[in-house]
């Protein structure tokens, strides 16, 4: 990663290292000022001290060497966009070599203050445009230091079914969870919709969350300073009063200690529940059951939290009228591929294999198989054989039709055809037939041409193979024998 730890007298410094020791030379400690310049062992406190009283120094671990280190190697790792000040992830490593004495002395004495996000709108899958704010280069390195020191304070206190961006959870987790209610007869579900989650935290009621876990001042004025920091859209910077904008690496934890409440409160009360980030799941036996639940937990969310429930979105139904997280629940726990996510899919898949994009087909394989495998691979635990058979066959009319357009004329289709096995009289049927591509890719004699072992050849994917694949005792990873590809049957 192109950042060293030191090894023996000869070994490359960390970054940070230098910079740690001469802010302590110089007396940066405490809250928000200098002080003597010692930087003693804390020692074990008494017992019966609250566990908030242990949390006075985390600043030190914030602005530690090895932590700083470790959050320039994530921020790098993850790349993303240029904040405000255009400054890319390429241009991190010497503008900290030039101010990493001025950064670390401004953590330690608190008056770090990070620079407004700038706001991106991008497409929701269901239609609408989320709001993304992103931090400059030199705030997401704070903040990942800041995370990589309070993830391990914060996320084992919360909830056993809280999901969503925690280290060694993941939505097959939640899916698995939620099976076992439906398979054990929890066949309504409460599935509550939060309006704009993301946009609508208070910023008060958060602070007050993390306010009793973690006492160092310098670090809560900190964070509250992300929070409020301004918004950056067609050059007009917005003030924010609530919300912790999408794009940050802080961002999920500071909402999954918001809704820990939520959390607790389901579980002070008995429920069988799963939620991923703020989309949360309830599920019980019956609809009326179910209409208390959705009437009393929306109170909560809006009376306690400050957060409204999209009354549209959010409803009690069966489980097999609603989705979870891209996935269609069965009454015996039964799991299968959303309609939605199909939809969106093929979406996708459209807009590879445009016919005017003017690429080789070989390229545009390449590009749906790094799309395909990954979009199998997370619906892998699905019972989704013959919707994956009717995908592969979709798909391949698609990339029909794509070979034919680039033939452009009567006769090269032909030739094309004819070099493929089609006897030349239907070969020149078809290419004087005068009918549309989508049309000639569905003939007998285009399936002939370009039959499953001939896309096998060209490299492509067969979604249906390779989910069985992945299913395959012994092979999580769907590693496939077959050279080239996967090809699967007809048409």
């Amino acid at each position: 990663m192109g950042v060293k730890r030191q090894q023996g007298k000869g070994g490359q410094r960390d970054l940070f290292d230098e910079a740690l020791k001469a802010s302590l030379r110089h007396g940066v400690t405490g809250e928000g000022g200098t002080g003597a310049g010692t930087h003693e062992e804390r020692q074990a406190p008494a017992a019966g001290i609250e566990d908030r009283a242990l949390t006075q120094h985390e600043m030190e671990e914030v602005a530690n060497s090895a932590n700083l280190n470790q959050a320039y190697k994530r921020v790098k790792a993850n790349r993303g966009a240029a904040g405000v000040d255009g400054m890319t992830v390429a241009d991190l490593r010497p503008w900290i070599a030039a101010n990493r004495e001025r950064l670390i002395a401004s953590l330690l004495d608190g008056s770090y203050r990070p620079q407004p996000v700038r706001g991106v709108d991008i497409p929701k899958p269901g239609g609408g445009m989320r709001r993304l704010g992103i931090p400059t280069v030199v705030d997401r390195l704070v903040q990942q230091a800041i995370l990589q020191v309070l993830e391990p304070r914060l996320d084992p206190t919360f909830s056993a079914s809280s999901f969503g961006f925690r280290p060694g959870r993941g939505a097959h987790d939640a899916l698995r969870q939620a099976r076992e209610y439906a398979a054990d007869g929890y066949t309504v579900v409460v599935d509550i919709d939060l309006e704009k989650f993301f946009d609508r935290v208070n910023h008060d009621i958060l602070m007050a969350r993390l306010a009793r876990r973690i006492g160092d001042k310098r670090l809560l004025r900190i964070v509250r300073r992300f929070l409020q920091a301004g918004m950056m859209a067609n050059g007009v910077c917005i003030e924010r009063y609530e919300g912790t904008p999408q794009g940050g690496p802080l961002s999920p934890l500071l909402a999954n200690l918001l809704l820990d409440d939520l959390d607790k409160e389901l579980e002070r009360r008995g429920h069988r529940f799963c939620r991923y980030a703020d989309d949360c799941n309830i599920y019980v036996r019956s609809q009326a059951a179910g209409e208390r639940v959705m009437a009393s937990v929306t109170a909560f969310l809006e009376g306690k939290l400050k957060l409204r429930v999209n009354r549209q979105k959010s409803a009690v139904a069966p489980v097999g009228e609603r989705q979870f997280l891209g996935h269609r629940l069965g009454k015996g726990g039964g799991l299968g591929i959303a309609s939605k996510s199909i939809a969106r899919a093929k979406d996708r898949l459209r807009r590879i294999t445009r016919r005017n994009r003017g690429i080789a087909l070989k390229q545009m394989v390449a590009e749906v198989n790094a799309y395909t495998t990954g979009w199998v691979t997370y619906f892998r635990r699905a019972q989704c054989g013959t919707v994956l058979r009717e995908l592969d066959k979709w798909l391949r009319r698609k990339l029909r039709c794509v070979r034919l357009k680039h033939c452009k004329r009567a006769k090269p289709l032909a030739d094309f055809l004819q070099a493929n096995g089609v006897p030349a009289w239907r070969a020149w049927l078809l290419a004087r037939s005068g009918k549309g591509w989508w049309r000639m890719a569905g003939s007998p004699s285009a399936h002939e041409a370009m039959s499953a072992t001939w896309f096998k050849g060209l490299g492509l994917v067969s979604l249906s193979d390779y989910h069985a694949a992945l299913n395959a005792v012994g092979n999580r990873r769907g590693t496939m024998s077959m050279p080239g590809g996967v090809g699967g049957g007809d048409p």
